[in-house]
């Protein structure tokens, strides 16, 4: 019975998660239309070279402490209480560090302009250190309908605000309200379907005892932001702002493609994985059930995304975006990737071994660091498929450490992610060629879509895939219980 009730849990946190992403992509794709017409490429670096600090300030104010209280087996008031205190006091300082490092930050990207702007983006991070107790609670117990309502909500008010002042002629400025409305729209709903609330007691003990777990998640997390702005940074430094502009316009993309996966399954996988950690044949069977499960969605989704951008980003922001479409295209191939990488380390991480991902995560970057910097000369394009490259191969190295911790072999492993990846790349490639007469961009795009969509799925049925019927069952239950 505990079992299947856990079963179901997760089966009902990847349907809410699929929500939550969905519901995030689409109003993200639907405001980013917006503003990414009204909007330069220009408007769009200037924000992007200030991207990287903000997020790094936000890893330094979580301080892997979500995941520590995730990980915890039996959990307090008085855990909670310490990790809200700190990530306030933690964040207060670390933008007051931002503000007076401002005129720095412009010197090095030769932008006068970033100080007030910097200044301002920066309240962001202070405003998200007030929800980290709440998101964790609402992580730990799986309550991933309610993160699906925050998450639409901050996203329509931001995104409506963010529109009304580019609209207005506030350029940048609007995309940097936008962000900061989402935040504290985003935390304000979460404090109010969060059952727990902070006292004014200071025993930062709790934070003390989690902090050797945490802090090689928080390097984990600052290196991984740091490797994943690498070309904002590189970019705004020996370039233009309209290539950093045009490089974080596909990255956005590109981001909203994986994370409509990545989230689904990452707001299910740790916690799932905790609570059979003491079942090592339960864990297998899980782990290469979500490893199958992902695949089978990750594929299609973002194989057919780098299949379609071109024809996507021209009709939804124009033209004037066609050097973003075609890096597009090279991350989206390495982000159907990143869901099962971001599976493995939920797994490692599960079983204790912040270490393992920390220093997996700065060998990585070290390795993309030294190569960017190596092919900066020649070009954007290059260095997108190098860094997407090298991405894709480190997947064999979080496979040999989860190896280590379960009975999964590289073949196995293989075996439940080669199938799908094949088969939607196929069917890609066959769509290519039927679609190859179409003339008009609008019905090509349509034509690509349908005639793939509907190729992958006849596959799957034809082939009586598990995992389709597993996804198919659960829907119909669903359909039936409503």
């Amino acid at each position: 019975m505990a079992d299947e009730s856990l079963k179901q849990k997760t089966a009902r946190g990847l349907f809410w998660g699929l929500v939550n992403n969905g519901t995030m992509q689409f109003l993200n794709l639907l405001f980013g239309i917006c503003l990414g017409r009204l909007l330069s490429p220009d408007d769009y670096g200037m924000v992007g070279m200030l991207t990287v600090f903000s997020l790094i300030a936000g890893s330094l104010q979580e301080s892997g402490f979500t995941a520590a209280l995730a990980n915890k087996k039996e959990i307090r008031h008085e855990d909670y209480n310490a990790v809200f205190w700190f990530s306030i006091g933690v964040s207060f300082l670390l933008y007051w560090i931002l503000f007076f490092c401002a005129p720095w930050i412009a010197d090095f990207y030769h932008q006068p302009e970033l100080i007030p702007l910097g200044r301002y983006a920066f309240l962001g991070f202070f405003i998200s250190s007030l929800g980290i107790v709440p998101a964790a609670y609402i992580f730990r117990n799986l309550m991933v309908k309610q993160k699906a309502i925050a998450t639409a909500l901050g996203l329509v008010v931001s995104g409506i605000a963010g529109i009304t002042l580019a609209y207005c002629g506030f350029s940048y400025w609007g995309l940097a309200t936008q962000s900061l409305l989402y935040v504290a729209v985003l935390n304000l709903y979460l404090w109010m379907v969060c059952p727990w609330r902070p006292t004014l007691a200071f025993n930062f003990r709790p934070v003390r005892e989690m902090f050797r777990f945490s802090s090689k998640l928080l390097l984990t997390n600052i290196f991984t932001t740091i490797n994943n702005n690498i070309f904002s940074i590189l970019l705004g430094r020996f370039y233009s702002e309209k290539e950093v502009g045009q490089f974080n316009q596909a990255s956005k993309w590109n981001y909203m493609g994986h994370t409509l996966i990545t989230g689904m399954v990452n707001s299910v996988a740790q916690p799932m994985f905790v609570r059979i950690a003491d079942d090592s044949d339960r864990q297998v069977r899980a782990f290469r059930k979500m490893l199958r499960f992902t695949s089978f969605i990750a594929f299609p989704a973002m194989f057919g995304l780098a299949f379609v951008a071109p024809e996507l980003i021209v009709i939804a922001i124009t033209d004037k975006w066609l050097t973003s479409a075609r890096l597009l295209q090279i991350l989206a191939i390495g982000g159907a990737f990143l869901p099962i990488a971001g599976l493995y380390t939920n797994l490692l991480i599960s079983k204790g071994k912040s270490n393992i991902y920390l220093y997996g995560t700065v060998v990585l970057g070290v390795v993309q660091w030294i190569l960017m910097l190596l092919l900066s000369p020649y070009g954007l394009f290059l260095m997108v498929s190098v860094y997407v490259g090298v991405n894709i191969l480190w997947l064999l190295v979080w496979q040999y450490f989860v190896h280590r911790e379960l009975p999964v072999s590289l073949f196995q492993a293989l075996k439940d992610i080669l199938p799908f990846a094949g088969i939607a790349a196929g069917v890609m490639g066959v769509t290519y060629y039927i679609t190859l007469p179409i003339g008009n961009i609008y019905m090509l795009a349509l034509a690509k879509i349908l005639l793939a969509a509907a190729l992958y799925t006849g596959i799957m049925w034809v082939s009586k895939s598990v995992t389709f019927r597993e996804c198919l069952d659960f829907l119909m239950k669903r359909k039936n219980k409503g």
